[in-house]
């Protein structure tokens, strides 16, 4: 279903707004994908950029209908794939973890971002789109994000984009229907064992200041658990706790 049909262009503002906007004017088939080579205006969670070299990386949003899931539920979108991208590059390198809420990171280096956005009525869940930035060829980045990383980077080898995308596309595709056909346990056990940091003990910033944790779950509605060195747990939204370095 996911890639069965890809509209290309060689560049544009967000994938994601181009799919929002495509949705509002006429039907599109469950699974398409918009590619671009170059974002002007990629976005990634809460508002922040994505930088990628002009034909480098993967840029792709993908449309998905997943009527079958409450919005109660919505977060297994999230869960499903990040999972479907973790997959992927399960093939390609190891030490690949998900930093919660759906960030990829290698080892303790950011290779992929998602950004899910959801359209809902009347509590049902109409369509979502679900924006993915891969880095595969990229091996400089100039923004001031802290810790981005490339498959190329990691493995010194250059990487066919079509072939990832189709393979991408593949991974993602057995993600979603575990999604579609209400496997929601194995997506929950599977997304909370690939955690970044899982069980570890660590350090974590909130409203109250620094303190040590290990992240032992994630809700069904998404929060973050983290077990504190007291004793207790506490339950996080996005952007009420970060993990420091």
């Amino acid at each position: 279903m996911i890639g069965s049909d890809i509209l290309f262009f060689e560049i544009l503002p967000s994938t994601n707004t181009y799919a929002a906007n495509l949705l509002r004017s006429k039907e599109v088939p469950e699974g398409t994908i918009i590619r671009t080579m170059f974002q002007s205006s990629g976005r990634g969670q809460m508002g922040n950029g994505w930088e990628s070299e002009s034909g480098k990386n993967l840029l792709i949003s993908i449309i998905l209908y997943p009527k079958t899931t409450s919005v109660s539920d919505q977060f297994l979108i999230s869960m499903a794939i990040s999972l479907g991208i973790s997959d992927f590059l399960d093939k390609k390198l190891s030490g690949c973890k998900i930093k919660w809420p759906n960030d990829i990171y290698v080892k303790n280096d950011k290779i992929a971002g998602l950004l899910i956005e959801n359209s809902v009525i009347d509590n049902s869940i109409i369509s979502s789109i679900a924006g993915i930035g891969l880095n595969i060829n990229q091996r400089r980045f100039l923004s001031d994000a802290p810790n981005p990383i490339s498959m190329s980077m990691i493995t010194g080898k250059e990487y066919n984009i079509d072939l990832c995308l189709e393979e991408l596309s593949e991974a993602l595709d057995k993600r979603y229907y575990l999604l579609i056909s209400g496997k929601y346990n194995i997506i929950r056990n599977d997304y909370i064992s690939r955690l970044f940091r899982f069980r570890e003990w660590s350090y974590y910033r909130d409203s109250k200041g620094t303190f040590k944790g290990r992240l032992i779950s994630v809700s069904e509605a998404g929060m973050l658990i983290i077990e504190k060195s007291a004793g207790e747990s506490a339950e996080y939204s996005f952007k009420e706790v970060d993990f420091v370095p």
